[in-house]
């Protein structure tokens, strides 16, 4: 039957929850109201009294009062364990080891109080607080963008970045978000390089000098804002243009690389037409310096022989011209094929050798006859031209 329910009589109120009156508690007897608190806590503190010898509490014949002859309160050997706990927990906490590739800075109070090696170490928690990085160890990030370029075209570079701590005082205390800064530095300093170089460029031979470009302004930056972080290397990958653009600077790529074909034809053609020009124009640059000596030493040779004529002509007058005049007619006839010879008789008639004729004869292999005969017509009129030519001479001189 419910606690409230008419008729329940004194079982009514040995049921209500909230008690009667000043009774607060109700009726705990029996196994109708909750676990009796302050009992569970006595018993509990009984069986630790037990543990760390301590005097047992127990109840008494007068229906459960509490016997206060034992020791009231937890006892000191508790009390010592706790901090003994506690005190141990605090040295495993205090006590830290710094490797060899590491570097750990302490600070007391919050303020920078020094700078931990690679050892065992110990530093005094919750006064100071440690922070332990890895300073050897090089870290890298990817990162793409799209940029405009100096020629006023959008490319998408993507680039690597290595970089690692060197002043862990400095990335620890003066940036509040060193790697956070690292990224934005590396946008600035890409976009101010690859602004400045054209598209060629960018998608060709200049990215390992982009590279050490983009390295530089990060680094200067990055000292600038105190990060204590070291650029290692920046690497750029192959740029490339949007996708939206792709087929056109194809296009492009591919139209410059017929210019470079084509350039490099025209060159192979020079170098083969240059060369051969040089050649000749040297050639003939040799050849006229050789006329020009062969004139000079036929002139000079000339001249040195009219000398010597001109000495003996002077010694010996009429002999000279003599012996000149002989030689003269002696070079004329030899590259004449026919001789027309006065006659000295002085009725104008001309004595006609057809040298050329007797020479064609004679090699001809004609007649005996004919052949000794011409032979012999040969021999007299050499003989005469020589004669009559003395004559003449003499005939001149006579008339002078």
């Amino acid at each position: 039957m419910a606690w409230n329910e008419p008729g329940g009589g004194n079982n009514s109120n040995n049921q209500d929850p909230w008690g009667s009156g000043g009774n607060r508690g109700g009726n705990r007897g029996g196994k109708q109201g909750p676990p009796d608190l302050d009992e569970a806590l006595r018993k509990l503190q009984d069986s630790l009294n037990g543990m760390f010898g301590g005097k047992k509490r127990g109840g008494d014949d007068d229906g459960g009062k509490r016997n206060t002859g034992g020791g009231q309160g937890i006892p000191k050997g508790i009390w010592g364990i706790g901090l003994l706990i506690l005190f141990a927990f605090w040295l495993f906490n205090a006590v830290y080891k710094v490797d060899q590739q590491e570097q750990a800075i302490v600070l007391r109070f919050g303020e920078y109080h020094r700078t931990e090696e690679s050892g065992l170490r110990m530093y005094f928690p919750p006064l100071e607080k440690k922070f332990q990085r890895n300073v050897t160890q090089v870290r890298s990030y990817e990162q793409t963008g799209q940029m405009l370029t100096e020629d006023e075209n959008i490319v998408q570079v993507p680039l690597t970045v290595q970089y690692r701590i060197s002043n862990l005082e400095d990335f620890v205390l003066k940036v509040e978000a060193p790697e956070t800064s690292l990224r934005h530095a590396t946008e600035s300093a890409l976009r101010h390089v690859v602004g400045s170089t054209s598209m060629h460029q960018v998608l060709t031979e200049g990215r390992e000098q982009m590279g050490v470009d983009i390295s530089e302004r990060l680094q200067s930056y990055l000292d600038t804002y105190q990060t204590g972080i070291t650029v290692v290397a920046v690497n750029v990958a192959s740029a490339q243009a949007p996708t939206e653009v792709q087929d056109a600077f194809d296009d492009v790529i591919r139209a410059r690389e017929d210019e470079v074909r084509e350039r490099n034809q025209a060159e192979s053609y020079a170098n083969g037409v240059i060369p051969e020009a040089r050649g000749n124009a040297q050639r003939m640059l040799e050849e006229a310096n050789g006329y020009r000596d062969e004139v000079i030493a036929r002139a000079l040779g000339e001249t040195s022989r009219f000398n010597q004529l001109l000495a003996e002509y002077q010694q010996a007058p009429e002999v000279m011209r003599e012996r000149l005049y002989i030689q003269t007619m002696q070079d004329v006839m030899q590259n004449t094929s026919k001789v027309m010879i006065s006659n000295s008789e002085g009725n104008n008639n001309l004595l006609y050798l057809p040298l050329d004729k007797l020479m064609q004869q004679s090699g001809s292999g004609s007649s005996s006859g004919s052949s000794s005969s011409a032979a012999s017509s040969l021999s007299d009129g050499s003989a005469r031209v020589p004669a009559q030519l003395q004559q003449r001479d003499a005939r001149s001189r006579e008339s002078r």
